[in-house]
């Protein structure tokens, strides 16, 4: 049985939280409804899954336990996944198994968002926040992307360039028409020019997000440097080049690069923090591979003919 919680009339988004401990369960509700969420519960597996089955577009996040009776996480992941409507909700997976090779496991499953058992009410808000306004902008630049689109099949070369984020997203949702899996390669696109605005062009790192994010000051600080003297002149060149049936997209900014290499696969020790996960999810779930230059500041995105089959696991490998 689902158990819908009580509503206010403005909610910062909805979400399914799932475990069979009722007093686990009540915590979980609590804190959400009390930051300005509306939650409905689940007591398993199966409950969640007849909770999305039946209303697929309406939840912004998955709180979900690891460990349930009837159907545990992992099942409801692979659920959710394979299922072409409601694999791109965030699956936030909590649990009391702390080892880096059981978090591994959820992640190589998909799940981007992790948190262990007792979990701390900063972090638990830090990430329902960021998994919520993941899943907010893609359905933004989904409605975008959806009205831009005609014959875009005929496009062979395309070649832009821009400078702020805000044009990164809304080019992000012209260019996914170009692809033969545009809700596929959504996310990635998008994900992969606002690094080149931020990372990139603005050389804002992690570690500096870290602090903004925490601080609530990112937004001002990416908007005080897109005017700064030192960085308002970058610009960003995108080019979309479809070849043999292969589709390519070079993004190119004009910073110093970075270390890659520590990127394309999601780290474990960062899955409990509000980014960090975008390169990752470009390269796990949108695009058949990434190809960055040594300095790191060129990548090149390739998606190949679509395979017939379509599960997560050839997103996966």
């Amino acid at each position: 049985m689902v158990i819908e919680t009580s509503k206010a009339t403005t909610r910062r988004g909805t979400i399914l939280a799932v475990d069979d401990n009722p007093t686990a369960l009540h915590l979980l509700v609590s804190v959400m409804e009390k930051n300005n969420y509306e939650v409905e519960q689940a007591r398993n597996g199966v409950e969640a899954m007849d909770a999305l089955y039946a209303n697929p577009d309406k939840f912004d996040a998955l709180l979900l336990d690891r460990l349930m009776p009837e159907m545990d996480g992992m099942e409801v992941t692979r659920k959710v996944l394979t299922d072409p409507v409601l694999k791109f909700i965030p699956i936030i997976m909590q649990t009391a198994a702390d080892k880096p090779e059981e978090i591994s496991e959820g992640i190589k499953a998909g799940v981007f968002y992790y948190l262990t058992k007792p979990i701390e009410r900063k972090t638990l808000l830090s990430v329902v926040s960021a998994a919520v306004n993941e899943i907010q902008q893609r359905r933004i630049l989904q409605a975008e992307m959806r009205r831009n689109r005609m014959s875009f099949g005929l496009i062979e070369v395309l070649k832009s360039r821009f400078a702020s984020i805000e044009e990164g997203k809304s080019l992000a949702s012209f260019l996914a028409n170009c692809f033969p899996d545009p809700e596929r390669a959504l996310t990635g696109i998008s994900e992969l020019l606002v690094n080149a605005v931020e990372h990139g062009n603005l050389a804002i790192n992690y570690e500096e997000k870290t602090m903004l994010m925490h601080a609530n000051t990112w937004h001002d600080e990416v908007e005080r440097r897109l005017r700064a003297p030192e960085y308002r002149d970058k610009k960003v060149l995108v080019i979309f080049e479809k070849r043999d049936d292969i589709y390519y997209l070079q993004v190119t900014d004009e910073g110093k690069g970075f270390n890659w290499k520590n990127f394309m696969e999601f780290d474990p020790s960062r899955a409990s923090h509000n980014h960090g996960r975008g390169i990752a999810m470009a390269n796990k779930l949108s695009f058949d591979r990434l190809v960055y230059n040594k300095q790191g500041n060129q990548v090149t995105a390739i998606m190949e003919p679509i395979k017939e089959s379509g599960e997560i696991d050839d997103y996966w490998g």
